[in-house]
């Protein structure tokens, strides 16, 4: 299994004309991130987690000619805005887009690309099938998925376990029986805002505790905002297993 990162920012992270911070305007290249999602290869298929606002750009960037699914871990705008994007696929492989998410996230869809589920089909607009699942098993292509679910504050999230390898973004808390479902894997993926706490996501110290629970021989933190501070400088605070993720990075698994 192959992953890429596709981006491993925040809305809070992505740099703007009003943005003046040291890390917004940083010239290292780990320090400049799109917004979160990740390419997962498998078997050659092809499923992206996640379509931000920087969806185009990410595709053109690692020159992805295929995208075979795509799932949703929740439907804020910053994982959902670049879902329009899909036409490009329908065109080439013309057929309609494999969606997965559950059925709160499903609505939300509807109602934000209301346009691609009229009645009334205008020429060109996005296709897709909507997939409802639920904090069960299952599976694309032959590819097993195991939701895990987490808590965005109050609003339930999904991550996705995939064999030996878990995700895990947007999130503040994981139930006990959940974080069973993450046992045994060697690599975890999992968000970390910034240091200081916040209400709705991990700070970096409590992402490292969630680490330690799950114990993977590797941790990559991601959805990482400007106010984390500089890569290089907290790569130097961390255990030896876990890194900060960084966009285009390319793991094997």
């Amino acid at each position: 299994m192959k992953v890429t990162f596709l981006g491993t920012g925040t809305s809070q992270g992505v740099p703007v004309i009003a943005c003046d911070c040291d890390v917004c305007l940083s010239s290292d290249s780990l320090d400049n991130r799109l917004r979160s999602s990740i390419l997962i290869e498998e078997n050659d298929n092809f499923l992206v987690i996640d379509t931000g606002p920087d969806f185009r750009q990410q595709m053109l960037r690692e020159n992805v000619k295929r995208v075979d699914a795509i799932l949703f871990t929740h439907e804020h705008k910053d994982h959902i805005a670049g879902l329009d994007d899909i036409r490009s696929y329908n065109w080439i492989y013309k057929r309609p887009m494999d969606i997965y998410a559950e059925e709160r996230v499903m609505e939300a869809l509807k109602i934000d690309f209301h346009y691609a589920f009229t009645d009334f089909k205008y020429p060109g607009i996005p296709e897709m099938t909507l997939h409802e699942i639920s904090n069960n098993p299952f599976e694309i292509n032959n590819i097993k998925i195991i939701p895990v679910r987490g808590f965005h504050h109050k609003l339930p999230v999904f991550g996705y376990r995939f064999k030996d390898f878990a995700y895990l973004t947007d999130i503040n808390s994981v139930p006990e029986n959940e974080i069973e479902k993450l046992k045994g894997v060697k690599v975890l993926i999992v968000s970390a805002l910034r240091k200081k706490k916040h209400l709705s996501h991990y700070n970096l110290e409590e992402a490292l505790a969630l680490i330690e629970i799950v114990k993977p021989e590797k941790a990559y933190l991601t959805h990482i905002s400007h106010m984390m501070g500089f890569h290089k400088e907290v790569s130097l605070e961390l255990p030896h297993n876990v890194m900060l993720a960084y966009d285009e990075l390319k793991l094997e698994i």
